[in-house]
């Protein structure tokens, strides 16, 4: 609760399921042969935890290579196909070799979202409804 008054952003889905949320792409990104790599945009932070992030950003890795499972995954995150689908293909695709697969995939986007290269399609549901909601006031 306190999170909310000192300027911490509170998680609009905290406590959701991952399975059942459809990550979003927002990163730029390319094929390389059979990997994905992926384009970290700067921070937008103000203050200096703003200036931090952009030293880190600019100290840290620009461009992020993604292995074989990781890319497979990125190329299905587009709104409409959900973690828990992905995982199956996963599954079906890699076998053994990427269990513990919701794990992994859970950790990955959580990760992904943390340095905002996805955002989840139910965010953007929920936005908007609360843009609609706010609209209807007096």
């Amino acid at each position: 609760m306190l999170g909310r008054f000192r300027g911490k952003r509170v998680d609009p889905l905290e406590g959701v399921n991952l399975l059942h949320v459809h990550p979003v792409r927002e990163a730029e990104w390319r094929d390389e042969e059979d990997t994905v790599v992926l384009q970290r945009s700067p921070p937008r932070g103000k203050g200096l935890s703003g200036i931090g992030a952009r030293v880190d950003h600019w100290l840290g890795t620009p461009r992020l290579r993604l292995d074989a499972t990781g890319s497979f995954a990125w190329r299905r995150f587009d709104g409409d196909t959900s973690v828990g689908q992905v995982v199956d293909e996963v599954r079906k695709k890699f076998g053994t070799d990427a269990e513990p697969v919701e794990q992994r995939l859970g950790a990955f986007v959580r990760l992904l979202r943390r340095e905002r290269l996805v955002s989840y399609a139910e965010e953007s549901n929920a936005n908007a409804a609360d843009q609609g909601r706010s609209a209807m006031r007096p």
